[in-house]
């Protein structure tokens, strides 16, 4: 299986100034998922899977010592302090699973997860969640922010497995150059990705959409179609099932050994 086919989308073009970015959907997942808008749709809606295990395995300095890659893979990356750990705990149930800091930079390895979960079908899931370290604002060494970036680039674009990655995103702030900077980044390497605001519930209701709406509107700058996006927060636990939702599909592509058919090229 093409890891980057693993979301049910892959990059087209790459951003070069005179090309735009362009997400399309594999026609093998078509069924389920469409890419026609800046977030994902299910034909039919299931109620999610659940987490009956999840614990931590291993924090690895490198991709190469990352566990074998003989699961699906979901791995979750975002500025510092913009609530990673504790959206990692709400999804798994766990509260202790990954440790929160208000500490930037605490993260600084690949940390691995093992996740076992189950469905009303019966189908139980073997998984990985990978909790790696933030971008942006981490007060630390000029040398050490470049071994974290060669660290992370080399992970996000070797990691066979890793199916998609949730690039988080604080919903208090008007758009990031550093977020911006890093969804084109992964656009050109050609890794799949979602986009998690988070702290939904951190302001009022008019100012997050404001601010999603903002972001959204400078990717369409170099983006023709944009990826799927959640909106979260940990305390109301919105977003949870639609984030497992979509895991729970990816994990049956991947078992199923991924799409058959050749991706639809658009545009």
């Amino acid at each position: 299986m093409d890891r980057r086919q693993g979301a049910g989308y892959k990059l087209q073009g790459i951003s070069s100034g005179k090309k735009r970015n362009t997400w399309t959907v594999v026609s093998g997942f078509s069924s389920w998922l469409t890419a026609d808008s800046s977030y994902l749709r299910f034909s039919l809606y299931l109620a999610p899977m659940v987490i009956t295990s999840a614990t931590y395995l291993i924090s690895s300095p490198g991709y190469l010592q990352c566990p074998k890659a003989d699961r699906p893979e979901y791995a979750f990356i975002g500025r510092s302090n913009v609530g990673k750990s504790s959206l990692i705990n709400m999804l798994s149930n766990n509260q202790k699973l990954a440790k929160t800091s208000g500490t930037p930079g605490k993260t600084q390895m690949i940390n691995h997860f093992e996740m076992v979960s189950d469905t009303e079908r019966k189908r139980k899931a073997q998984w990985y969640i990978v909790d790696l370290p933030g971008y942006g604002f981490a007060k630390v060494s000029q040398q050490q922010r470049r071994n974290w970036s060669e660290m992370i680039e080399a992970y996000l674009r070797k990691r066979e497995n890793l199916v998609n990655v949730f690039v988080l995103i604080d919903s208090r702030h008007s758009p990031q150059k550093a977020d911006l900077e890093f969804v084109n980044r992964l656009g050109e390497w050609e890794v799949p990705f979602c986009i998690v605001f988070t702290k939904a519930d951190k302001t009022t209701q008019l100012e997050v959409s404001k601010n999603i709406k903002a972001f959204l509107s400078a990717m369409r700058k170099t983006w023709q179609f944009l990826p799927a996006h959640f909106i979260t927060s940990t305390v109301k636990k919105l977003g949870k099932d639609k984030i497992l939702d979509a895991i729970e599909k990816w994990n049956e592509a991947f078992a199923a050994g991924g799409p058959k058919q050749d991706v639809n090229r658009q545009g």
